[in-house]
């Protein structure tokens, strides 16, 4: 869809800031307005790599786990010999991808209330007792219900859920090492840690500087299972990664921050919006660095990342301890409304991340895991890179490229890119971009002024 201001975009390379790995200005590559081109001969990336390593490629190839996570898994599930374990690994898989938020209190009964006048419309007056059991029941089929799980559903969620948790994680951490190879956290807390696939994927990125994970789950058969993973597989043992402690209440106290804090499908867990809002202020105070928020790939996830999004960005209590103000590190590069949920269609701002499922007997390879995500940072929103990020799978035609792009004036953009219109390095460095990529660009505004040229002569 076309931006409401137009198709205004001067596509050139943005800088890599010192911090935020954003490199000088650079090269001009064109415009999106149809018969412009314009390029700068003052290349900075494009003189020292291919178009195919352009610093705005964040797709990872395909995830695989930790060979010894896989060994593991395998053996507590041969282990337990439970039952039609594939059948339940598809229902559950089923249901935590097809369920809605909790129910508030006041849509219940409003839900009530309209299931109500739908069966009193064919309902005689002798049969108002039915009515009230027929309403009830049409309550517990529609109204999701949290259960806390047990050491069996446990394992099913960990032969349904490990490895898609993992992929999307790292598809997480890897923008933020991409972007910032310098940064090297030491501590991280994750938020419904459950089988502890949040604290393999950060070993799998930031092993050589990460001293201690705290891992908080209010289910003790989630926690006890995450603890036999990072054993092999056994209560007993040496843990694979050290510096794991778990705990089944989070921490409140802002005095103690963590570099990177955590919540991967875990805040649509909680009962209420008041539970979600309290979580996501704790968890803002824990942040050092990098609050990383993930969830299905759904609308219910991506609405719910965008009201965690806006009540971090507009909060107004700052912490005496850390007043610095919080901004989009990715994937918005605005503050912004989302225009994917403005739209007249809303659609979820998601991202595919393929990896190898562990190979148990129902697994097909490769797999993708749809997700969204959203990256907020301490520090000031000037700092932030703004390029536009692909929101659409990348259609490439002869001789033109299709990309979808969410840009930073907060609205979207169909861009259909040739060579001949925008130029060759434009052109390719969107041929070889993928969804979920960001594309090199500023907008106008942020080129410099132009330098002014003396009258002419008479």
């Amino acid at each position: 869809m076309a931006s409401a201001r137009g198709p205004a975009y001067l596509l050139t390379l943005g800088r890599w800031r010192r911090g935020l790995g954003i490199a000088t200005q650079s090269r001009a590559l064109a415009a999106l307005v149809p018969g412009v081109s314009q390029v700068d001969n003052k290349s900075d990336f494009l003189g020292k790599r291919s178009h195919r390593r352009h610093p705005g490629i964040l797709q990872l190839s395909h995830v695989r786990l930790p060979q010894v996570l896989v060994d593991a898994a395998q053996l507590l599930l041969l282990e337990s010999s439970m039952p039609n374990m594939e059948k339940q690994v598809q229902a559950l898989t089923n249901y935590l991808w097809s369920r809605h938020l909790p129910v508030e209190p006041e849509d219940l009964q409003r839900r009530a209330v309209h299931l109500e006048k739908k069966f009193l419309e064919n309902a005689d007056s002798c049969q108002m007792e039915k009515l009230c059991g027929e309403v009830l029941h049409a309550l517990r089929r529609t109204t999701y219900h949290w259960q806390e799980l047990s050491e069996g559903l446990s394992l099913v969620y960990m032969a349904a859920r490990l490895d898609g948790g993992f992929a999307a994680v790292s598809r997480a951490f890897h923008e933020i090492q991409a972007r910032l190879p310098e940064f090297q956290p030491q501590t991280l807390m994750d938020f419904g840690s459950g089988t502890g696939s949040v604290t393999w994927a950060a070993h799998s990125t930031w092993g050589q500087s990460l001293r201690e994970y705290m891992c908080v789950d209010s289910s003790a058969a989630m926690l006890e299972l995450a603890e036999k993973l990072l054993k092999g597989g056994s209560g007993s043992g040496m843990p694979y990664v050290p510096g794991v402690f778990f705990r089944q209440f989070l921490p409140v106290s802002p005095k103690v921050q963590f570099d990177v804090v955590v919540s991967a499908f875990s805040l649509s867990e909680l009962p209420s919006k008041a539970n979600r809002t309290d979580v996501v202020q704790t968890l803002w105070r824990k942040t050092g660095h990098f609050l990383i928020l993930v969830e299905n790939g759904t609308k219910a996830g991506h609405s719910l990342l965008m009201d965690a999004r806006d009540l971090v960005l507009n909060g107004k209590e700052k912490s005496p301890l850390d007043p610095r103000p919080g901004f989009v590190f990715a994937p918005c590069p605005h503050e912004l409304p989302c225009p994917q949920l403005t739209a007249s269609k809303p659609l979820a701002c998601s991202f595919s991340q393929a990896y190898h499922p562990i190979p148990f007997s129902w697994n097909k390879k490769p797999k993708e895991e749809k997700f969204s995500m959203v990256i907020l940072a301490r520090g000031s929103p000037e700092e932030a890179n703004r390029w536009p990020r692909i929101t659409q799978p990348v259609l490439k035609r002869p001789r033109h490229v299709h990309c979808h792009l969410c840009c930073p004036d907060g609205h979207m953009q169909h861009a259909v890119i040739t060579a001949r219109r925008h130029g060759r390095d434009l052109y390719r460095c969107a041929r070889v971009s993928s969804w979920g990529d960001r594309l090199p660009v500023i907008t106008p505004s942020e080129l410099p002024p132009s330098p002014a040229q003396d009258p002419p002569e008479s």
